[in-house]
């Protein structure tokens, strides 16, 4: 547009040259002057030579000075209106070559194929050709004013608006490809360039804008882009991208700590489909499997085809953690085998297909891409050697891990189905020592590891969901145990407390499901002691608030353990239906070696203190720490100073003694 602007404005210069141009002058007011000036003095001089004193020297000399004047005057005079004129001319002559010239830019604007508009000063559109109003599918008053940025894509308003500003603030020219969205919501192409507009003294006189359609060469763009980087068949990235996004996933890895992965996928028996039911089947069976490939990763992962029958998917900003992110990895790889084993329709024949998987990590060594590859394949053929349909990690020890982590979660699903956990009970002592009640510790026997630490299946309930059942056993048994205990004297007035994890008081049933475990065993509510971690206020504080106000108002008591981690507010606490503040262990570790967990602990005192609430303490192994907490107002103390976690009838045993 620049360019054929400029040509335009020399051709239209050119062709009104001559009328601008000084017509000849029939009188040359200069030589007149100077032909008055030479008569002037010669009748002066002659009028010198006459005798002195005579009359007609006198009036002589007076007639040739007026003479002088009036020839002066009346030639001045010719030369005003010669000018008024010549100037009267001039203006016609540019009237004319302006409407020519705007006559010439209208017909040049009406043929040619590129969108035109001209604004003013501000940006108003004032003037627009046909051709911009067939590219943006606008009328003319849709257009007019500021009406003509309506239709462009609201992702690239903000881009075309910076360079409008940028162009009126500064002169800067603007050009830019963007889309405009019509009226039926089709997308066109548009690459504009817009440039100052100035008068015939260089004074701004508004914009003019030139928009040409770029569909085609987009769309030519997009299937160029298409078969060099992507499988004509599947239309999943080939292994030109794959290698490409690869690298960019190992580098970003390498930078952030963030683990990842890639999976190598080949069809089991694959060929014998190609070979009986011919390539046309064996096509659609690949066009299916890159489908439920994608829909089994997440947005951002990356499905590729190698060639043939074999497909790799790259897993990127998996966790931190090595194990943690083999696990993930495991999970990706384990949806995949499960929706490429459903059957398949290929043109009304059912086909039944399995994967065989290889999955390696990226253990940020700095490992190239052929390295990575070699061990993903050699991972997959380890998958088809164990008997196809299965998946398997290249690194032994994960490996490893990862079959124990799947076996300890089976022998749970297990465990609970044969009544292989129990409950200890660890003792609670007042401040004079007398036992008033016992927290409730889940231990699984197993029958071939024997006793299994919490520390290791618990959170393992936690990430396979187990912990609801689990949890909800432990409250019905802690319950039964009260119920026991009700009958005996020594043991009736004893309380329990029992810890309930996050996923489990999240349950929207929570409330329900514990009235009616007590309803069911006939315990008094005010016998049983919710534990709550305070890492369950870090999210749905008011859904926490509701459920402990409606466990307390039935007599249920609610106590805050592992209190100082920062979940909390004042504010919460003060709405949440608490009966007791809980010190966590490691800060009755450290009471009286550490500032900061003295500190601590101090302040939870002052907390309860404030908020009418008993306080107890976890963890106590010592006299000293015993006397310390004793000094603050400590209520309730439990640890191996005390006790250990006991079995029932050690525990009753203990009373008894």
């Amino acid at each position: 547009m620049h360019a054929h602007e400029s040509s335009g404005k020399q051709t239209i210069n050119s062709s009104t040259a001559k009328p601008l141009q000084r017509a000849p002058e029939i009188f040359n007011v200069r030589q007149a002057y100077i032909l008055i000036f030479i008569v002037c003095t010669l009748l002066m001089g002659i009028a010198q030579l006459l005798p002195q004193g005579s009359s007609f020297h006198s009036f002589g000399a007076l007639s040739i000075f007026m003479g002088c004047i009036a020839s002066l005057s009346l030639v001045a005079f010719f030369y005003l209106v010669r000018s008024y004129e010549r100037h009267l001319k001039e203006l016609r002559a540019t009237k004319i070559a302006l409407m020519q010239s705007e006559s010439m830019f209208r017909s040049l604007a009406e043929v040619v194929p590129v969108g035109i508009f001209k604004t003013d000063e501000d940006g108003n559109c004032v003037f627009l050709n046909p051709r911009y109003l067939d590219i943006s599918s606008q009328t003319l008053p849709q257009s007019i004013g500021l009406g003509w940025r309506k239709p462009i894509h609201v992702d690239d308003l903000a881009k075309v608006t910076t360079g409008w500003r940028i162009l009126m603030e500064h002169g800067t020219p603007f050009s830019a490809e963007y889309r405009i969205e019509k009226p039926d919501g089709s997308l066109t192409w548009v690459y504009a360039q817009a440039q100052r507009q100035t008068g015939a003294h260089g004074e701004l006189s508004g914009y003019v804008c030139s928009t040409t359609d770029i569909t085609p060469n987009k769309a030519a763009e997009k299937e160029i882009q298409q078969l060099a980087f992507y499988d004509s068949l599947t239309g999943l990235p080939n292994r030109r991208l794959l290698m490409d996004r690869l690298k960019q996933v190992m580098t970003a890895a390498s930078r952030t700590a963030h683990g990842g992965a890639l999976l190598f996928l080949d069809l089991d028996n694959f060929k014998i489909l190609n070979d009986t039911a011919g390539h046309d089947k064996g096509d659609l069976l690949l066009k299916q499997v890159a489908q439920r490939m994608k829909g089994c990763v997440r947005e951002g992962d990356t499905v590729a085809r190698l060639g043939g029958d074999e497909f790799v998917a790259v897993l990127e900003n998996l966790s931190t953690n090595a194990r943690e992110a083999a696990r993930q990895a495991e999970s990706v790889g384990e949806k995949v085998l499960l929706n490429l084993s459903q059957p398949y329709l290929l043109n009304g024949l059912e086909h039944h297909s399995t994967p065989s998987i290889g999955i390696t990590m990226f253990d940020r060594k700095h490992d190239s891409i052929d390295e990575l590859m070699k061990r993903a394949d050699m991972a997959m053929y380890q998958a088809k050697a164990a008997g196809r349909n299965t998946l398997r990690f290249f690194d032994p020890e994960m490996q490893a891990a990862i079959a124990a982590r799947n076996t300890l979660e089976a022998d749970m699903r297990c465990g609970l189905l044969e009544q292989q956990f129990i409950l200890n009970y660890q003792p609670q002592v007042d401040a004079m020592g007398v036992v008033t009640g016992a927290e409730a510790f889940v231990r699984w026997k197993h029958p071939k590891l024997g006793l299994v630490s919490p520390s290791a299946f618990i959170p393992l309930a936690e990430e396979t969901g187990l912990i609801l059942p689990l949890g909800a056993w432990v409250l019905e048994t802690a319950c039964r145990q009260l119920a026991q205990w009700s009958k005996a004297p020594k043991t009736r007035d004893l309380t329990l407390a029992v810890k309930v994890s996050a996923q489990q008081f999240r349950q929207q049933d929570i409330v329900a499901q514990v009235l009616n475990v007590l309803n069911d065993t006939g315990v008094r509510a005010a016998k049983l002691k919710l534990e709550l971690n305070e890492s369950l206020l870090i999210a749905d504080i008011e859904d926490i608030i509701a459920k402990t106000t409606a466990l307390s108002e039935q007599g249920v008591g609610i106590s805050l353990a592992d209190l100082g981690t920062g979940y909390s507010s004042l504010s919460h606490l003060k709405r949440l239906s608490l009966d007791q503040l809980r010190i966590d262990q490691s800060f009755v570790r450290g009471l009286l070696t550490n500032s900061n967990d003295a500190a601590v602990t101090k302040s939870i005192f002052a907390l309860a203190q404030s908020l009418d609430l008993r306080v107890s303490a976890e963890g106590v192994e010592t006299q000293e720490q015993r006397d310390a907490l004793a000094a603050h107002g400590c209520h309730v103390y439990q640890g191996y100073f005390f006790s250990q976690p006991l079995q029932v009838r050690e525990f009753e045993q203990l009373l008894s003694d």
